[in-house]
């Protein structure tokens, strides 16, 4: 397997480690960076971004799951700093929908400590009403809380981005994905995205599941 990239000889055991991953067929393309003081001393990647052999290049993207959760906090945490986002204010301060069916004391503080009790949708819906925004704030905006003590956390798998997302959104006027690009992404030039643009299509690795193993 040939590894492209650059990785200093103090960090020869991580580009070593990568290769054994391929090596024992568990990977079928990656990449992986590390900085120490701001400095890259690891920077590789091999492999294929697809089943067809794709090569896996320098700028790669994969799907990230749930690091976007983070991502998304980092944006309200931003609109905190600037005294836009009252952390402890209550949520329907900033979407007065919310206070609906129980809610009107959640503060913005418990959705991003996971402890909103709105940690899955009580209505069913389909992947294609996962796309739709407004469907999905409207179904959280009438929902129940699951449980009643702030004090609980419950992980919010699906529902925490467009919880807080919304909460951006009414603050900013933009989108969640348009507001992390401009405030966050842009001014780090960051390759990270929230929403990606087709343009980008190109560069998206397929994510392709081990073989099922029989026990």
């Amino acid at each position: 397997m040939k590894i492209a990239g650059e990785c200093q000889a103090r960090f020869e055991g991580v580009k070593k480690a990568f290769a054994e991953n391929f090596a024992a067929g568990m990977e079928l393309g990656a990449s992986f960076a590390a900085t120490v003081d701001g400095e890259f001393v690891v920077d590789i990647w091999a492999g294929d971004a697809d089943e067809k052999g794709r090569p896996w290049r320098e700028d790669t993207i994969v799907n990230v799951y749930s690091t976007t959760k983070t991502m998304t906090a980092l944006a309200a945490l931003l609109l905190a700093d600037r005294g836009d986002l009252d952390l402890e204010a209550p949520v329907a301060r900033y979407w007065p929908e919310f206070a609906k069916a129980g809610k009107r004391d959640i503060e913005v503080r418990h959705l991003l400590s996971h402890s909103a009790g709105l940690s899955g949708l009580q209505t069913q819906a389909t992947v294609e009403d996962l796309y739709d925004w407004g469907k999905i704030v409207g179904l959280l905006a009438d929902q129940t809380p699951w449980w009643d003590d702030r004090t609980q956390s419950g992980y919010h798998a699906v529902t925490q981005g467009y919880l807080v997302g919304e909460v951006v959104r009414r603050i900013t006027g933009q989108s969640l994905g348009r507001f992390f690009a401009a405030e966050v992404a842009a001014p780090l030039q960051a390759d990270f995205h929230i929403g990606l643009d087709e343009s980008h299509f190109s560069r998206v690795s397929n994510l392709v599941p081990p073989p099922t193993s029989e026990l």
